[in-house]
């Protein structure tokens, strides 16, 4: 499964030179992550009345070609692992009307509660929405 999104590319997400400031890229995963999740009937909002969070502790980036002032993109999130402590998720990022690829991306994300202390096992809520969708 996967989650699909469009973005076109304003002066807000661009540098002094109109090429996409590396910052936004972190904003389209998170918010493709996160529709994911909730695609699949994770609610974000019950996560919270559970008192679970679930920070990012890697992202990995690929920077393949720049994104430039109204470009078009695509941003496509997949579960790429789940283990039971952590998912990792992947993205990859195209312009619409190119087709080229101009980056490609993996997060990782655990589970902890409101004060950051780390679970041994990610809540059963949220493994189980996950284990029945991973490729």
């Amino acid at each position: 499964m996967e989650y699909i999104q469009n973005v076109k590319i304003y002066h807000s997400d661009t540098d002094c030179y109109n090429v996409v400031w590396h910052g936004a890229y972190a904003k389209w995963l998170e918010a493709g992550r996160i529709e994911f999740s909730e695609k699949i009937g994770i609610k974000f909002e019950e996560l919270e009345k559970m008192n679970i969070h679930m920070p990012v502790v890697e992202l990995n980036l690929r920077y393949k070609h720049p994104a430039k002032l109204f470009d078009e993109l695509e941003i496509k999130t997949t579960l790429h692992e789940l283990k039971k402590t952590s998912a990792t998720f992947e993205h990859v990022i195209k312009n619409i009307n190119t087709g080229m690829v101009i980056l490609t991306a993996t997060s990782t994300v655990v589970t902890t509660d409101v004060n950051g202390k780390l679970f041994r096992t990610m809540p059963e809520y949220l493994y189980k929405k996950y284990s029945k969708i991973q490729n």
